[in-house]
């Protein structure tokens, strides 16, 4: 037999164990060979090993190498500036690797919280006498003494116990606080047994003593922490998509440039020259100042979705919200507010339904059913709270309703003394206590209504009591299933007056009525889950709570629509085969009740295999797990446990369903914003692109430096490329369906716009401006200059500040990729107008103080020549106003 099923004596003895627990040197003994009770740490990577990963990805690669070639055209070549390329590449490299290592180690941060929840010290018996020893060196066989408000430290088997409630809810979702027992259990499964206590858990009421049969990795605490600690940590589709287009642009940036080098080497450019050439085309492709950008315009995100009570702790994850398919949301406390009230009550002999709110003291229905109200308010196990200043009472919420309900009928409780009590366990399912009164001794009794009514004589009706018939029952049955139906918690309360004597202290009770108890859904709930349907995200809902009270919230809350939603319950779903989930998970409303943690994870994974992009939300330690497996992990900011935080991409500081609504509307904003930014700088990059074409091509001179080229990349673009990543969320984001999976970034409508609609006309003026210098100053073609001519420095100049002008132009085109620049104007979005100042101010100091002239290889031109960009620029509006006429983003 298992442990759970043997009695008190043959548990210790099955442990070796006895009433008074160890001796100490066995207790050490059992130390040595069973180890600490604490979680282990998994191996993981030291942490200047992930630093340098962070400098070695695929973009910093490329990066390093144009460096290492500049410092070495530095040596071969001195003077031509390539030391301070050099240095500049690798600052970016650097700011856009520390940007990514600051996001990592998220799971040690988990560990912590985890170890955090198990208590540090626990009374056990050693030599048979209590003393407190350190929660860590507890081993199988102690016994240890626990009263209400303890952290359970192990796996324990009880052997004695008086009044004992346990609140699994960190660990199983149960948020009702569970009697538990010392007697031999039928349950085949120990985790199930009512004589058991879960490390992890908390004792809400009573004492007990119990056996220690488990611990540290050994316990299901453990088993937990084992797969939060290894479970892949899903990869954001925003880090793929980076990733890809990462080596998309590589590829064509270093093919590129290594086809140009040999066109050079064959043209009989000399080698040097043909090697500065291929290094400025290579950092002329590569967007360096993608990856720092795109990390500002995520964090400025999470701060606009702060204001939204969404704190996000993974940046990733503000694009990946806006990508999700599927959200796996719970109930409690995320659909529902997580409190607890009376619903309904029947009273007597299903003669009044009655709301709490029509409850008025003194009034008829107060009088007369008195003792209904008082069974309400007397029969509990609660704990004086604060008072006014805080919870009046602690204890089990059900209680807490009940004793709400009761202040609202009567005018105030009496304050009799309790002197005898049956506690409430899983058995007896109800709970009876008796109070002296100036009259006599009066017991007042609640519970489930099948355990309830067989004890019952009498039923409480407007004339008093009455003898209960058959057909009365058969009435309060139907009333119950009833009131069930309604996904209410349905509990009978009744009573013995004192002129009842009866030789048992629940015998001859006297039925005082029902109460249906419910937890009221949120009202911004059902708006949101409409939202939710009309973007194309399929909402389910699982949790550990009763299938016939979750369907009946999902009914409330507009979850449910159809006659017969598919159901599946925790015990079915352990009899399901991957492939049947899977294809259960394509019915239309599917709600899962009673599942467990794994089974929280295994859904999770099987919407994976079905390529969606999952959304799951929790707030114990049991959820840690799938909150790390899934794409989007949403913890709870006010009921979550800081494993749950710890494990999640995003922190709801309302617990409210409707705030993941609006951060989806935030995270789809973003991915078009960076979409946009996205544009705006390859459409630079285009003509960053023109110059060494031109160069290599057409024999002409080179018309920006690559030192110009970082100043527009790293300078005079940054915030402008910065505020376009911010943009306001467009309303119409929400009646779209979400992005399909696999979507790049970099799509041809992206590329076309780009490289052809926008960069090739800002290219033609950049061009345009450096041959109109040229020619002013007497150029000739096939006339090479030195690096130090003052006409080249104005002609480079120029060609810098034609595309710093366009690249004003195109920052207002991009602020949408649909709607005319005469809907979107150039206002309504401030960091943009900033950076567009910010950007000229820059390109001023470059062009007209001594320093930037000295930094960037520039030399002052006459202001006239900034109108050679105004047909150029009007041309690049008209381009851009036809392709979003034809071409307009979904």
């Amino acid at each position: 037999m298992r442990l759970h099923q043997l009695t008190t004596g043959d548990a210790l003895a099955s442990l070796a164990s006895a009433p008074g627990g160890l001796s100490s040197a066995e207790a050490e003994r059992r130390l040595r060979e069973y180890g600490a009770n604490q979680l282990a740490e998994l191996q993981r990577k030291p942490v200047a090993i992930a630093l340098l990963q962070e400098f070695t990805n695929s973009f910093s690669l490329v990066l390093w190498l144009a460096a290492l070639l500049a410092f070495l055209m530095e040596m071969a070549t001195p003077g031509q500036g390539m030391a301070k390329l050099a240095i500049v590449i690798i600052l970016v490299i650097v700011v856009s690797g520390v940007f990514s290592f600051l996001q990592e180690f998220r799971a040690e941060r988990a560990l912590r919280a985890l170890r955090r929840l198990l208590p540090q010290h626990v009374v056990a018996l050693r030599d048979g006498a209590a003393v407190e020893v350190a929660a860590e060196h507890l081993v199988p066989g102690d016994v240890i003494v626990l009263e209400a408000g303890a952290n359970v430290p192990a796996e324990c088997r009880l052997i004695e116990a008086f009044g004992v409630r346990v609140n699994n809810a960190a660990l199983t979702g149960e948020a009702l606080p569970l009697a538990r027992t010392t007697d031999a259990s039928l349950a085949q499964e120990w985790i199930e047994a009512d004589n058991i206590l879960l490390a992890g858990t908390v004792l809400v009421a009573g004492r007990a003593k119990a056996v220690v049969f488990a611990t540290g990795m050994r316990t299901r605490f453990g088993g937990i922490a084992r797969l939060t600690q290894s479970g892949g940590e899903e990869v954001s589709p925003l880090r793929r998509e980076v990733a890809r287009l990462s080596r998309t642009i590589i590829a064509l940036a270093v093919g590129i440039g290594i086809v140009f080098f040999l066109v050079g080497r064959l043209m009989g450019i000399p080698a040097p020259a043909d090697l500065v050439f291929a290094i400025g085309l290579i950092v002329a492709m590569v967007p360096e100042g993608l990856p720092p950008t795109l990390t500002l315009a995520l964090v400025l995100a999470t701060q606009r979705m702060a204001k939204r009570n969404v704190l996000i702790s993974h940046l990733p994850a503000v694009e990946a919200l806006g990508s999700t398919t599927v959200i796996c949301t719970d109930k409690t406390g995320t659909l529902t507010q997580n409190r607890m009230s009376a619903g309904l009550l029947l009273l007597g002999a299903a003669e009044h339904e009655v709301t709490p709110g029509a409850l008025v003291r003194g009034d008829h229905l107060t009088d007369v059913y008195r003792p209904f109200f008082l069974a309400a308010g007397l029969c509990h196990d609660l704990a004086r709270g604060a008072g006014a200043a805080g919870q009046p009472w602690l204890g089990d919420p059900t209680e807490i309703a009940l004793m709400q309900t009761a202040h609202a009928a009567l005018t105030e409780l009496p304050t009799w003394a309790k002197v005898d009590e049956i506690p409430f366990d899983a058995q007896r399912m109800r709970l009876s206590c008796a109070y002296e009164t100036p009259t006599g001794r009066v017991v007042y009794c609640k519970g489930a209504l099948e355990t309830v009514l067989p004890l019952c004589q009498r039923v409480l009706t407007a004339n008093g009591s009455e003898p209960l018939s058959d057909s009365i029952r058969a009435r309060l049955v139907d009333a119950q299933e009833t009131m069930a139906a309604r996904g209410l918690r349905v509990l009978a309360l009744a009573h013995r007056p004192p002129e009842s004597p009866s030789p048992g202290m629940e015998d001859a009770l006297v039925f005082a009525g029902l109460i249906g108890l419910e937890d009221p859904p949120r009202p911004e709930v059902s708006e949101a889950i409409r939202r939710c349907r009309e973007a194309g995200i399929k909402v389910v809902m699982v949790t550990g709570d009763h299938p016939r009270t979750a369907l009946a919230v999902g009914r409330r809350i507009g979850l449910v629509h159809s006659d017969a939603p598919l159901m599946v319950s925790g015990a079915r779903l352990r009899d399901m085969s991957d492939t049947q989930l899977q294809l259960a998970l394509d019915a239309g409303e599917i709600i899962f009740a009673r599942v467990g943690a794994d089974q929280k994870l295994r859904i999770v994974e099987a919407l994976k295999h079905k390529q969606q992009i999952v959304a799951v939300t929790g707030d114990g330690v049991n959820d840690a797990p799938a909150l790390k497996s899934a794409h989007i992990g949403i913890a709870m900011g006010i009921g979550g446990t800081d494993v749950a935080k710890a494990a999640a991409d995003v922190v709801l500081l309302d617990d409210n369903f409707a705030s993941i609504v609006a951060a989806v509307e935030e995270g789809r904003a973003v991915f078009r914003n960076i979409r946009k930014l996205l544009t705006y700088i390859l459409a630079h990059n285009m003509a960053e692109l023109m110059p060494y074409l031109g160069f290599v091509l057409f024999r002409i001179p080179l018309a920006l430096t690559p030192m110009q080229m970082l100043a527009i990349d790293m300078g005079t673009d940054s915030l402008t490329a910065l505020g376009l990543g911010v943009e306001r969320p467009d309303p119409r984001n929400m009646q779209r369906p979400p992005r399909p999976v696999g979507e790049p970034l970099l799509t041809w409508r992206v590329g076309l716009r780009a490289y052809v609609v926008l960069g090739l006309i800002e290219g033609s003026a950049a061009m345009a401006a450096f041959f109109f210098t040229l020619h002013r100053s007497g150029w000739q073609y096939g006339q090479m200059l030195a690096a130090d001519d003052s006409t080249y420095l104005r002609a480079t100049t120029t060609c810098l500040g034609a595309i710093v002008l366009m690249q004003v132009i195109n920052a207002f085109l991009c602020r949408s990729d649909s709607r005319s620049v005469l809907a979107t104007g150039v206002r309504g979005n401030r960091v943009v107008v900033s950076g567009v100042a910010f950007g000229l101010l820059l390109t001023l100091a470059i062009v007209y103080q001594p320093l930037g002239n000295a930094l960037f290889g520039t030399a002052p031109i006459d202001a006239g020549v900034w109108l050679i960009i105004v047909p150029f620029g009007l041309a690049m509006v008209a381009a851009d106003e036809v392709y979003k006429r034809f071409l307009p983003a979904g």
